[in-house]
């Protein structure tokens, strides 16, 4: 009898997919998403549509940027012009993509339907726009880094393609991003391997620069918050993502396969899987996390 009964169960099982019969997901866990060597050594970006399809530039080759789709599935989705080179990407509330062109001094911005690549704004005075991040309204904020004098500056960019400096005689500005409230600014400097967090005022500018956690080893790059304000931040040279408090404390690392890790978005269709765009191997590697990325829950908030 309880050999039926078994039977019964395993088979009503299969039949609805039951999650008791699943095992769960592991989390915090990286395992590869493309093949190694799918990009160039500046592999960057990434960033997630709506979808769910991952975004990161130089696939194949320079100047591009490729999708992939969560099954690892891959293509070059555009090409940019000249001798522009992407970097950091983010998607706005109405899904257009933005995309740090740190060799043209530009903010670029392409619509994902036409594909149509436009020159959304310019700003001679950059070193070179790294990351992006994105505020409630809309409002970009890009981190902008003098590798060689290890110095760095901060830029504000307006709907409406207004660009103002915000800060400059920083330390190597490199990942950025804004807190769930859009109140506040996280920027980190590579080599001197702080994390700084900055009140933003109601008309844009920036106050109460603090320090949040300073690292006495291995440098930083792109930066991510989950919904809960956590901050993910990949460790390059040490070959983790770091997952740091709103408050600074250290609350996990993750090996992410790879020694190299350059930036990071939080996608899927839960938005609890984070893609980390890896330099060593070229490729992109993926985990599981507790909690969706904000970038996700903004956009079901349309």
């Amino acid at each position: 009898m309880k050999t039926v009964l078994l039977v019964v169960l395993l088979l009503l099982g299969v039949a609805c997919q039951c999650p008791f019969f699943k095992s769960a997901d592991p989390l915090y866990t990286a395992t590869p998403l493309t093949v190694t060597n799918a990009f160039t050594a500046g592999i960057e970006g990434p960033a997630c549509d709506l979808a769910g399809n991952i975004f990161a530039v130089n696939f194949k080759a320079q100047h591009t940027i490729g999708r992939i789709t969560p099954a690892g599935v891959s293509e070059v989705f555009v090409t940019l012009p000249g001798a522009s080179i992407g970097n950091g990407i983010r998607f706005d509330r109405e899904g257009k993509m933005y995309v740090a062109d740190y060799t043209g001094h530009n903010v670029l911005r392409i619509d994902p339907t036409t594909r149509k690549i436009e020159v959304f704004a310019h700003e001679p005075r950059m070193n070179q726009p790294n990351d992006l991040a994105i505020a409630p309204d809309g409002t970009l904020f890009a981190s902008d880094p003098n590798w060689k004098e290890k110095t760095g500056q901060l830029w504000r960019i307006d709907t409406d393609g207004a660009v103002t400096r915000l800060a400059e005689n920083m330390g190597t500005t490199n990942g950025i991003e804004v807190s769930p409230d859009g109140k506040k600014l996280y920027v980190n400097e590579s080599v001197q391997r702080n994390v700084w967090v900055f009140d933003i005022q109601p008309d844009g500018s920036l106050a109460n620069k603090k320090l949040l956690k300073k690292f006495p080893d291995f440098g930083f790059d792109g930066m991510r918050c989950d919904i809960d304000g956590n901050l993910y931040i990949t460790r390059h040279g040490k070959g983790t993502v770091v997952v740091l408090s709103p408050a600074g404390i250290i609350l996990r690392e993750i090996d992410v396969l790879g020694a190299k890790p350059s930036n990071l978005c939080f996608g899927g269709p839960d938005g609890r899987t984070v893609y980390v765009t890896e330099v060593e191997h070229r490729r992109l590697v993926q985990f599981r996390v507790a909690k969706p990325g904000l970038a996700w829950l903004r956009f079901r908030k349309n």
